[in-house]
């Protein structure tokens, strides 16, 4: 009981991933572990192309139990509900106008949308956020893993919003619903 209201105390809600037509299990699986590790309390699926993959409770080390999940079948419908929410759209794309994630504030209520294992974010999906990102390398491989880019990146969020103090958490009354529905799994 004491673990669970002490995670939960730390879950945040104004930092979420959108996993963008994700289709490797594995991959999703780290990519909601990452998510629970920083505390965040709901992702966003966006599958346009792809299905959900299929988690195992082995290879998600049942993480995918802790995080919420929100589905969405249109880029459109997935950032309108975002910037209705406030959220600020980051998109991780190789473009001439990307920003260095490092130069980024990421203490404010951000969304970070990583795309396909193969195809990156989509075009819609890197036009339609209010910036691109990328990470910065300096080997022959110009790509992360998925499930590391989004590791990488959230880290940053939350070394930053370590540093800043930042951080929207869990109302009292939010933290009571969410602990009785946790007490059921």
């Amino acid at each position: 009981r004491d673990k669970i209201f002490s995670v939960i105390r730390q879950r945040r809600t104004d930092l979420t991933v959108v996993m963008e037509d994700i289709h490797d299990p594995h991959n999703v699986s780290a990519m909601l572990r990452s998510a629970d590790a920083v505390g965040i309390l709901e992702v966003q699926l966006l599958y346009q192309i792809d299905e959900f993959a299929r988690l195992g409770k082995k290879s998600s080390a049942s993480a995918s139990k802790w995080i919420k999940r929100r589905r969405f079948s249109s880029v459109s419908e997935c950032y309108d509900r975002l910037h209705a929410e406030g959220f600020t759209i980051l998109a991780t794309h190789l473009g001439k106008r990307s920003r260095s994630l490092y130069d980024l504030d990421l203490t404010r209520k951000v969304a970070l949308v990583f795309g396909n294992e193969h195809r990156g974010v989509s075009p819609e999906a890197a036009r339609l956020a209010d910036e691109n990102f990328l990470i910065p390398m300096t080997g022959m491989i110009q790509s992360l893993n998925v499930s590391v880019a989004c590791a990488v990146s959230l880290y940053e969020a939350f070394r930053q919003r370590c540093a800043a103090g930042a951080g929207q958490k869990l109302s009292d009354a939010e933290v009571r619903q969410l602990f009785d529905e946790w007490l059921k799994k």
